[in-house]
């Protein structure tokens, strides 16, 4: 009943009773981690920065550089698809074959040639190979390629400097086409060249189709990645390089130029549109391909086979 102050739980009084203790740990808990690293040692401050750059000169060049993070998987689906990546050497590293697949000669040599390279074999149920293949036909074949390692730029110089010899580099300014870029390695591997520079967005990568048309010669021709193509080419220039671009407005024909027996790089542009402004306008001199057919322009892929023929004649 009202005031009565026997009830039991019933409080009687406004002020508060006594608290438990922390027991010491927000006192813990204010413990430093230790004396502050000095600012040279700090990841991302001024003088780190400096710090690096001053170890650098003093161990001379710079240790090799990638071309930025790999992207993701890339996968090979049906048996026509597969196989002719898997005869062509593409560097797969595993293949999905889906549970009772009604095997035939494609199947058989797919798992043939998979084994013989020493690759992953994996058995799966088809709804998984359904959403491997985000709904594509796979016919029961999904082949794993794991990205493509990027070489740096500075790379394909550093190694022609090394072994004597003078750089040839072809760069390409906005090649969208795979196999164009699969048949530009081919002919740089073909006539001696040191690698294949590309842009890192808005252009071809080293995917399996460009890996198909390039025969096996993207395993021993590099492919480097760049960001930004003009400080490339204003790399290579300040190396001792001759920056050629190949261009059908160009203000010399390739036939009589004469520096392309000496230390080059060589600028092909895109398929429809050709060098970008930026791109043009650094390059030392841009020369033009003698069509006396009529042509207006030629494949990418075929011209760069022209320009590389020439210089590697040149250099006898």
């Amino acid at each position: 009943m009202a005031g009565n102050s026997q009830r039991r739980n019933r409080r009687t009084s406004n002020k508060k009773g006594m608290q438990v203790g922390s027991g010491g740990q927000r006192r813990r808990a204010l413990e430093g981690k230790g004396p502050t690293p000095p600012a040279s040692a700090r990841k991302g401050h001024v003088k780190n920065r400096i710090a690096n750059a001053k170890a650098k000169q003093s161990t001379g060049r710079p240790a090799p550089r990638r071309g930025g993070p790999k992207g993701t998987n890339e996968l090979v689906l049906g048996r026509n698809s597969v196989v002719e990546a898997l005869r062509e050497g593409v560097p797969a590293n595993t293949l999905y074959v889906q549970q009772y697949i009604d095997s035939d000669d494609r199947v058989r040599e797919s798992i043939q040639l998979a084994t013989d390279r020493g690759m992953n074999l994996m058995e799966a149920p088809r709804p998984e190979l359904d959403r491997m293949a985000n709904g594509l036909n796979h016919q029961g074949l999904v082949l794993q390629v794991p990205p493509y390692d990027y070489a740096h730029p500075d790379d394909l110089t550093a190694a022609a400097f090394d072994a004597g010899e003078d750089p040839l580099v072809v760069v390409l300014d906005g090649i969208t086409d795979p196999r164009n870029l699969g048949a530009i390695v081919r002919s740089v591997s073909a006539f001696g060249g040191h690698g294949v520079v590309v842009p890192e967005r808005r252009a071809a990568g080293m995917t399996a189709g460009a890996w198909k048309t390039s025969a096996g010669t993207a395993a021993r021709t590099p492919v480097a990645r760049a960001a930004n193509m003009t400080r490339v080419l204003e790399a290579y220039k300040k190396a001792g390089l001759t920056v050629v671009g190949l261009a059908a407005e160009g203000e010399a024909d390739l036939g009589d130029l004469e520096m392309l027996d000496g230390p080059v790089a060589i600028v092909i542009g895109s398929e429809g549109k050709g060098l970008s402004r930026l791109v043009g306008e650094t390059c030392d001199i841009r020369v033009r391909i003698p069509m006396p057919g009529g042509a207006e322009s030629l494949n990418a892929g075929v011209a760069a086979g022209v320009v590389l023929y020439e210089t590697a004649r040149r250099r006898g």
